[in-house]
């Protein structure tokens, strides 16, 4: 999926929201155990319940490694699943030596060999251009690089100084040497709020995942402030915010209902900002 045909769903759904697929067994709806794959049932019905309100999944491959064989297994039926002109998201944050990189790559970019062909997969920059590049080889495929994080610990390495920059302005301007904005996004987090000026000061085109809306506190109107730009910019992620807002038998009714308000409020922000 190209940056325009990105943009072009976002105007069609009027929507900019992401759904994380953060499933784990024992946060599911008891109900759905009697399921052969609990897990896999409960995206399927998430995925049912949303995709005309939302233009990306985002599955963490986390919740799905941890499972072994069978999680693997159903982040591949998981992708599967995810409608095609529905941006996926294989939140990975790999990053690694070149050669390891490559593999990585391949684990979710090549169908032939892995089964599954995400969209994107996010990417650590810690060790440097030769691990990010090699996920850039895929054509029309994008990497999202962690810029700046919503986690407690983001202080530690990414606001240190350097000279006359921070180290999250660094990795912006650095990567950008690496890939144009129609082959790389970056990782904002929604509790960042007024740090967006300063990342579009650096990075004012790409577009930018924006976890931490929702159960992590993030505040949709202080991010679209600061962050939206002409092409929208900006896809806002939430997980556990949607997937578990119910816990009965009507759990995707529940979802379908918290994704709803969300896609209302970016209608708004969308028409505010005439991009719609």
């Amino acid at each position: 999926m190209t940056k325009q045909q990105l943009f072009e769903q976002i105007q069609k759904k009027r929507s900019f929201l992401c759904v994380g697929l953060d499933s784990a067994l024992d946060k599911i709806p008891q109900h759905l155990l009697k399921y052969e794959n609990p897990i896999l049932e409960f995206n399927r019905q998430v995925i049912d319940a949303t995709k005309d309100l939302c233009v990306a999944y985002k599955p963490n491959t986390a919740f799905y490694e941890c499972y072994g064989k069978k999680g693997w297994e159903t982040l591949i039926d998981t992708w599967k699943y995810i409608p095609k002109d529905i941006f996926s998201i294989a939140d990975a944050k790999r990053g690694d030596i070149g050669n390891t990189s490559a593999m990585y790559a391949e684990t979710f970019f090549n169908e032939a060999s892995s089964d599954m062909s995400f969209d994107s997969v996010t990417v650590a920059p810690y060790m440097g251009s030769d691990s990010v590049t090699p996920f850039l080889t895929f054509k029309n495929k994008w990497v999202i690089l962690l810029a700046l994080t919503s986690n407690s610990g983001h202080a530690d390495f990414q606001l240190q100084e350097m000279g006359q920059e921070r180290l999250f302005e660094k990795v912006l301007k650095t990567s950008q040497t690496w890939a144009t904005d129609e082959q790389m996004m970056y990782v904002v987090g929604a509790t960042r709020g007024s740090a967006f000026a300063d990342v579009r000061q650096v990075a004012p085109d790409h577009f930018l995942l924006v976890p931490g809306v929702g159960a992590q506190g993030g505040d949709l109107q202080e991010v679209c402030k600061y962050g939206l730009n002409s092409k929208c910019g900006l896809l806002i992620n939430s997980s556990r915010g949607i997937i578990y807002a119910g816990k009965g038998e009507d759990f995707a009714e529940k979802a379908r209902e918290e994704a709803l308000k969300l896609q209302k409020e970016m209608e708004q922000i969308l028409i505010a900002a005439n991009l719609v």
